[in-house]
């Protein structure tokens, strides 16, 4: 089953690097030919889908397709008529390359207009800054420092369980220190 999605992912992506109008030959190539696996042609007039897109004006020569729909559909019996799931397949993936390879915006032009709109803000913020100017802060950045001693001090911060008792030991310094 894996290796049937690899396979899959593999034609999908082929799909993606046919030129537009090849992809587009190849949808009425399938309508109008009979599709076959295994070969370029047989001898009933079934052709695969790269012969059918050239024959409608998508001319193509790309082997990753023609590799890519063999190995997504030939199995043991060789040359043979593609399933109408295979047909199915073939051309939900390619009315899906046409779908998302709809009209694109340029990507210069995308920067362009991201540039233009940063310099456009650059400008405001300059232009804020030079008419306006900044409200000194309310507080200084210290002040919480106050409200420690307002309510108390650190210790009514530190949570009660955390403190501890001095030992036998920092009694003795503390006492030799007030010179007890």
């Amino acid at each position: 089953m894996r290796r049937k999605r690899k396979r899959a992912a593999e034609l999908r992506q082929a799909i993606d690097c046919l030129p537009e109008r090849t992809r587009r030959a190849m949808l009425e190539g399938i309508d109008q030919n009979q599709i076959i696996v295994g070969a370029y042609t047989d001898n009933n007039g079934g052709v695969c889908p790269m012969l059918a897109a050239h024959r409608n004006g998508g001319r193509t020569d790309l082997a990753s397709f023609a590799k890519a729909w063999d190995a997504y559909t030939i199995g043991p019996e060789g040359t043979r008529p593609a399933t109408k799931r295979e047909i199915r397949t073939l051309r939900a993936m390619l009315e899906a390359s046409l779908w998302t390879d709809g009209p694109q915006e340029d990507l210069g032009m995308v920067v362009g207009q991201h540039r233009a709109t940063q310099v456009e803000r650059a400008l405001r913020e300059e232009h804020r800054s030079e008419t306006h100017e900044r409200a000194p802060r309310e507080r200084p950045a210290w002040a919480w420092v106050k409200g420690l001693v307002r309510d108390g001090g650190a210790d009514a911060v530190i949570d009660p369980e955390f403190k501890r008792e001095p030992d036998a030991a920092e009694q003795a310094d503390e006492r030799d220190r007030a010179g007890v």
